[in-house]
């Protein structure tokens, strides 16, 4: 028989009453394209590359190498060479992909093109472009029949790839010998031993993970547990205070769709938490979250950090390299401290946002990006659109949700449980036995203003544990600041209070911070000792209230006008 003749009615056999199909005398399936793509992600996904293609092109292997042996026993051939050209004609009935010119397969001296490759179309659609050729199963699947119908180990490898931006894919058939030591890297994957070791070794590494994630999730709630028995911590969010619940809800609602968040709030208030918080409760939460600092690196670095580049695009660039929007691929994004980006830059952020695609530097070709991006900034970027330093069309591109995240002086109600929180953590990371903080200690914390916030609240945290001689946090071992601070009045408490109760509030506390000692306490006040003994008296403060040690006032002297 012919190659020419071979068409789907030789080869096809239905039999609607059984169910059944039949391919070239074998019983066939008819798999969706997509979910063969779909298989393919998801052993990438949580097997890697390495395992992934083994798998891949070893069940495409077997499948050419059954193929071709039902050929040999379905039809009669004029000879062993009509069989092995038959199998071009037989994938491309099977619709793998097309071959042109038709009969010319991988063994020929100039290889063979495929169009439509099925396998490089789904690759595409769940990753995008590729550095690689990608078409695994296609390259076992010729290797497979190659290799049965010539008696030979015939390996098929693939040197272009329409993943790879070319306009077919190619394939050239060799034996080992004759392939050498060009391919040795790409011949192992045909090798059975290889997806034993590389799936021990992923397993290993997931068993081992899984093993550290749990003692450390372990330790760190038994030391919440012993610190703060009655923080309730979202994620890691400490949130006790109205305002900052808010905030949580709102994050948890927009985490479910893929909108662009703007986080702004004062620095170290807890954006990069929060950014966290929402990736976590995202459907993105199994992808990668990359944060990155945009104020912390020059406009031509932060160029090639996002983009990536090209090998010879500048000096010292000597390989090609994906920027920080391909690593976040299916994952989220963090521009941290993004109104610091340069107007030339800004311009390029906005493509890649608007296009969902980015460019490497010294590339002319666009790759397709899948990742959510999520902004930072505790600057006023209206202020700066209006300026004209942040531009406009940016600015509302990044501000489809705007989280506010107040400052910790705003949300007295969460210092304590967000201190004991990070003096868990501090304790668990120096391996120190700290069972809380004393009364006087948290009460201190409470009148301090925090102007560095969380970030400020979690070094003091850490030098407690660190200098604390006991089991618990005291008041000396805080720094000196917090030590000194008097407590500041904030009409957000509540509702707006008369001035003189918080007046009287305000120097009554300064009292009792300096044990009642009323000389040093006017000083600090920078009002005269005569003054403060008024107020004293007028507020009903004896020696023997509020622990206030009287100190005894000098007479005055009549004489001193004179």
């Amino acid at each position: 028989m012919g190659i020419d003749q071979l068409d789907h009615r030789e080869l096809l056999e239905l039999d609607s009453e059984g169910g059944l199909i039949r391919f070239a005398g074998q019983r066939a399936l008819l798999i969706d394209a997509v979910a063969m793509g779909l298989l393919r992600k998801y052993l990438i996904e949580n097997f890697g590359h390495t395992a992934a293609r083994t798998v891949l092109t070893q069940f495409g292997f077997a499948h050419g190498w059954r193929m071709a042996e039902a050929m040999r026993a379905e039809f009669k051939w004029d000879n062993d060479l009509e069989w092995q050209e038959a199998g071009i004609r037989i994938h491309a009935l099977e619709g793998l992909f097309r071959v042109d010119p038709p009969n010319q397969g991988p063994l020929s001296k100039e290889g063979m093109v495929a169009f439509g490759s099925y396998e490089a179309e789904q690759h595409l659609l769940h990753f995008g472009r590729s550095d690689v050729p990608v078409c695994w199963t296609l390259c076992g699947l010729l290797s497979g029949y190659q290799s049965r119908s010539t008696g030979r180990e015939i390996y098929v490898l693939e040197d272009r790839c329409v993943c790879k931006g070319h306009a077919a894919c190619h394939f050239f058939g060799k034996t080992r010998e004759e392939w050498g030591e060009e391919r040795t890297a790409d011949l192992r994957y045909f090798v059975p031993s290889l997806l034993k070791e590389c799936l021990e070794v992923s397993l290993h590494r997931v068993t081992e993970s899984l093993k550290s994630s749990e003692r450390k999730l372990r330790d760190h709630r038994r030391m919440l547990v012993r610190v703060a028995r009655d923080v309730e911590e979202p994620l890691g969010i400490v949130a006790r205070s109205s305002r900052m619940r808010q905030v949580v809800d709102l994050a948890r609602r927009v985490a479910k769709v893929d909108s662009t968040v703007l986080i702004t709030g004062e620095s170290g208030s807890g954006k990069e938490r929060v950014a966290r918080f929402i990736h976590d409760e995202s459907m993105r939460a199994s992808g990668p979250f990359i944060a990155l600092n945009c104020g912390a690196i020059t406009e031509t670095l932060l160029e090639s950090e996002l983009f990536g580049h090209a090998r010879g695009a500048f000096s010292g660039a000597t390989q090609d390299r994906p920027g920080l929007f391909e690593a976040a691929n299916r994952g989220t994004l963090l521009l941290d401290e993004v109104g610091e980006v340069s107007p030339g830059m800004q311009v390029k952020l906005l493509r890649a946002i608007q296009e969902r695609e980015i460019r490497r530097v010294g590339e002319n070709k666009s790759r397709p990006i899948d990742v959510r991006i999520l902004a930072a900034t505790n600057r006023d970027l209206a202020l700066g659109v209006t300026s004209g330093a942040f531009r406009q069309d940016l600015y509302y591109r990044l501000k489809v949700v705007e989280l506010h995240v107040p400052p910790l002086r705003e949300r007295l109600e969460d210092i304590l449980p967000l201190a004991r929180v990070l003096l868990a953590g501090s304790a668990l990371a120096m391996k120190r036995t700290i069972t809380g903080i004393s009364p006087v200690a948290a009460d201190q914390l409470m009148r301090y203003a925090w102007p560095g916030n969380v970030r400020e609240l979690e070094n003091t945290m850490e030098r407690a544990v660190a200098l604390a001689p006991g089991d618990r946090v005291e008041l000396e071992d805080l720094p000196e600041e917090i030590r000194n601070a008097f407590p500041i009045p904030l009409p957000s408490m509540g509702a707006v209070r008369p001035l003189d109760e918080i007046e009287k509030e305000y120097i009554l506390s300064a009292l009792d911070l300096n044990g009642g000692n009323q000389t040093r306490t006017a000083e600090q006040l920078q009002i005269g000792s005569t003054t403060l003994y008024r107020r004293l008296k007028s507020y009903g403060a004896t020696s023997g209230e509020r622990g206030i040690r009287k100190v005894p006032l000098p007479e005055p002297d009549p004489t001193a006008s004179l």
